[in-house]
């Protein structure tokens, strides 16, 4: 079935392991229960030889297995590397060349068939697929929207300030920030002064925080307020 009309996010993070993956299942199983013809998409993955791709995590999240898209399997997830590193590095080990072209035709043809793509960036957001671009700058070519995830923690500050510029620098609209604690450590007072200081610098939106549990329904429960306010920023 063609769809008239697409949305689009990039889901970037200020690092490595710091719930993209999570956001975009949760994302996605937010907008299914809303009644939109949602997939998400990773662009490269790496690290298929130590743990399931990020897109089972997604599709676990959504409810679905990989047989549920297995029409659109080849477009969400155009590049699969064995080594756990940097898209440049896995490619080059594995002597592919990663392309734009073959990137932005996957995209295209789940933007013709969804009514939402939710892309997921690979580790932070100045992460290259080759020695002279970053997959930021294949979302920019695309003019993608953008929701950063950022790891509630001593030194979100510096890191999430510094994903923020390098978003803007490229032009790409900031749906929001997302801050996801990912253990039940840390001291309360840093970590909500986090997310204080960020809004105050950036003026950016603030989605809402994630806590710290391992129960995925009190999860998704608590991320439909931070969905709710991510279609209203858009």
């Amino acid at each position: 079935m063609k769809v008239k009309k697409t949305r689009a996010v990039f889901i970037t993070g200020t690092g490595t392991g710091v719930g993209k993956s999570m956001v975009c299942g949760l994302l996605g199983r937010f907008l299914l229960e809303k009644e939109y013809r949602v997939t998400t998409q990773k662009w490269v993955q790496t690290g298929t030889d130590e743990l399931d791709s990020d897109i089972d995590l997604h599709l676990k999240l959504m409810g679905k297995e990989r047989k549920d898209v297995k029409e659109f399997l080849p477009h969400i997830m155009p590049y699969s590397f064995k080594f756990a590193a940097s898209p440049h590095l896995a490619a080059q080990l594995e002597a592919v060349r990663i392309k734009t072209s073959k990137i932005k035709q996957s995209f295209k043809v789940l933007a013709s068939n969804f009514e939402f793509v939710i892309v997921e960036g690979a580790g932070g957001a100045l992460v290259p697929f080759n020695r002279r671009k970053l997959l930021i700058d294949i979302a920019a070519s695309l003019n993608l929207e953008v929701v950063i995830v950022a790891q509630n923690e001593l030194g979100a500050i510096n890191h999430t300030l510094l994903t923020i510029e390098a978003v803007k620098k490229r032009g790409l609209k900031i749906c929001g920030i997302i801050f996801n604690n990912v253990s039940s450590r840390g001291n309360k007072s840093i970590l909500k002064d986090n997310i204080k200081i960020i809004k105050e610098i950036s003026k950016e939106k603030i989605l809402g925080e994630l806590p710290f549990m391992k129960n995925e329904q009190r999860l998704y429960e608590a991320f439909i307020p931070i969905g709710n306010k991510f279609l209203m920023a858009r």
